[in-house]
């Protein structure tokens, strides 16, 4: 609920930022995305080490499979510029491919048609044969390896080093410094990468360590890039990464890109679903033509270069009908050669796909704890689009303001505390990991040696299985990290638990056991986390299942409506005043109400 109190102080902010876009009319770029864009990007499927087959071989799947249902933006995510990357990471000092300029061009062992100065020319030529656009992702700045060089500024007297903030860094990819964009030099650098990149064909510009936190030298670098691309005179789309941007940067924002990033990245896990139900409610008043608060990609189908999602179908049924009803971009993150029927049907559902490209007015109707409804206005029409929600988990139930223990914040790799409890007549052992409140997601942490002690002798909780354990990102798991790594203490491998926050695990109290003894400890260099453990005397479980309820009243609608379920393509009846239907844990329903005179 953090992210939801840090809003109460904006909203009058808000409101003045939904003016003022609103009655920007005349901003040109809005007019190159009027509806929220659909497209794919290789970040999920392949990290750092996409290369140019790959990216030919997504864009034939993408033009059969997809782009008859609109889906044109193919992008070539992170790290191209750098021949050796590997997996989902970033090496300090890698050696990048760049210009005499100090521009960073496609390293040749992933895309060889860039050789003799041709960039991406050739790939995004090969795109555009196939009816679809263009895109790359960038670093803000200017490499740090041109800096260390001293290279000039094309079409200015001064060189790399005179435009450089070198404090300004990105604090997970090690590659670029910031660069003074107030400076006509700072300037000029933008407008020669953005011209080189209309150059090659760009259509679409995701630029990486700019939204987040939106100090003065990011909100000057977004100013230079906007100026950059409006000078080409190419409709070259702008995306804004990572999340979450601040809420008081809505109207800027919303003044200067297409879509910007409202999350860290997000990934196959419950928990960062729940928490999009929030942020895209927060960011209402910045929604319109031309400019999208964007909650990332759809990891569903095959990621990760070869695994099926995390998500369970009711899963991917929240994940689309949030993202549709939300009208928050649609950009895949799967293997679109390994697209299967049930993914490609739910990304090609022609009603959703109306919800998410025509509908206005989108907003959240009511929450009643997990039960969440959205609604949003069928243009030319008195119809109205509804999304319910069952966003219940096993566990909802648990008050850990009533936790036997908590402890402090625990910040930095290595640091840890020791907890004992009293486990006398409890029936559930619940641990928990909540944020620190740092504003990262680098929140890696482990339970070491969680033991059980009573008169029948000492046993491990990794000797035991859970009734159910959540992860933040990654997932938990027994002796490994939750990104699947040794547990180690002073260089040697130990017994625990390994999760992220935010986390529950929860486990079943055998019998003959009085006290619990662990230790919560950081794993990860800038993890800010608070251990908690509950001991719950009762058995309280939230039902498989619930009734999600609209009333009619809420929407506008009096008397009747008829009711068609746009997953099934069914229509299901009509209804007096209420509509709801009963939903399991993490499902979703998506559905058009005709009002009936």
């Amino acid at each position: 609920m953090e992210f939801k109190r840090q809003l109460l102080p904006f909203v009058f902010c808000m409101m003045a930022g939904f003016s003022a876009i609103h009655a920007q009319t005349n901003i040109k770029f809005h007019t190159w995305a009027t509806t929220p864009p659909l497209g794919w990007n290789s970040w999920d499927c392949f990290g750092t080490t996409v290369t140019e087959q790959q990216i030919k071989e997504q864009a034939d799947a993408m033009a059969k499979q997809l782009l008859p249902s609109g889906y044109k933006y193919l992008t070539v995510d992170i790290q191209w510029y750098e021949p050796e990357s590997k997996g989902h990471s970033y090496a300090p000092n890698a050696a990048l491919t760049m210009d005499e300029y100090g521009r960073l061009t496609p390293g040749l062992k992933k895309f060889p048609s860039a050789k003799d100065g041709k960039g991406f020319k050739p790939l995004a030529d090969y795109v555009h044969s196939k009816g679809l656009k263009f895109g790359i992702h960038i670093m803000r700045g200017i490499p740090r390896q041109a800096v260390e060089k001293n290279t000039p500024v094309l079409g200015t007297k001064v060189r790399a080093k005179d435009i450089a903030l070198t404090d300004s860094r990105c604090p997970w990819n090690p590659d670029m410094y910031g660069v003074d964009a107030t400076k006509p030099e700072g300037q000029a650098y933008y407008n020669s990468i953005i011209q080189m990149y209309a150059d090659w064909g760009v259509d679409y510009i995701k630029i990486d360590d700019i939204s987040r936190p939106y100090d003065h030298v990011q909100k000057a670098e977004i100013e230079a890039m906007r100026k950059a691309i409006d000078k080409t005179k190419r409709p070259i789309i702008l995306s804004l990464s990572p999340g979450a941007t601040p809420i008081t940067a809505g109207e800027h924002v919303a003044s200067h890109a297409n879509m910007w990033r409202i999350t860290d990245d997000f990934w196959d896990r419950w928990g960062l679903l729940m928490n999009m139900f929030e942020r895209l409610d927060a960011w209402t008043p910045y929604r319109g033509p031309g400019h999208f608060p964007d909650a990332d990609m759809l990891p569903i189908g095959i990621v990760e270069f070869k695994r099926p999602t995390n998500f369970t179908k009711n899963e991917q049924y929240t994940l689309m009908s949030l993202w549709s009803i939300a009208r928050s971009p649609l950009i895949f993150g799967g293997d679109m050669t390994k697209l299967d029927d049930f993914t490609k049907e739910m990304l090609t559902n022609p009603e959703m796909l109306k919800v998410n490209q025509q509908s206005t007015h989108n907003r959240q109707v009511s929450r009643d704890k997990n039960l969440i409804v959205w609604t949003a206005d069928v243009p030319n029409s008195k119809d109205k689009y509804v999304a319910l929600f069952n966003a219940q988990s096993k566990g909802d139930d648990i008050n850990f303001n009533n936790a036997n223990y908590a402890s402090p914040v625990i910040a930095g790799n290595g640091s840890s505390q020791k907890i004992d409890v009293s486990v006398k007549d409890g029936k559930r052992l619940i641990l928990f990991v909540k944020d620190g409140g740092d504003g990262t997601g680098w929140d890696n942490v482990a339970w070491l040696e969680p033991t059980l002690h009573g008169a029948k002798g000492d046993l491990k909780l990794t000797d035991l299985k859970w009734k159910m354990a959540t992860a933040g990102w990654g997932e938990t798991l027994v002796n490994r990290t939750c990104d699947n790594k040794p547990l180690m203490v002073n260089n040697q491998e130990v017994s625990g638990i390994g999760t992220h926050a935010e986390s529950v695990i929860m486990y079943e109290l055998p019998e003959g056991y009085d006290s619990f003894s662990t230790t919560g400890m950081v794993t990860q260099d800038r993890g800010s986390v608070v251990f908690g453990v509950l001991v719950d005397k009762g058995a309280v479980n939230i039902p498989e299942t619930a009734d999600v309820k609209v009333d009619f009243k809420s929407l506008g609608i009096t008397g009747k409506a008829q009711v068609r379920d746009l997953w099934s393509h069914k229509n299901l009846g009509t209804f007096d005043k209420s509509f709801s239907r009963e939903l399991p844990q993490h499902g979703a329903g998506l559905y058009r109400l005709t009002p009936i005179k």
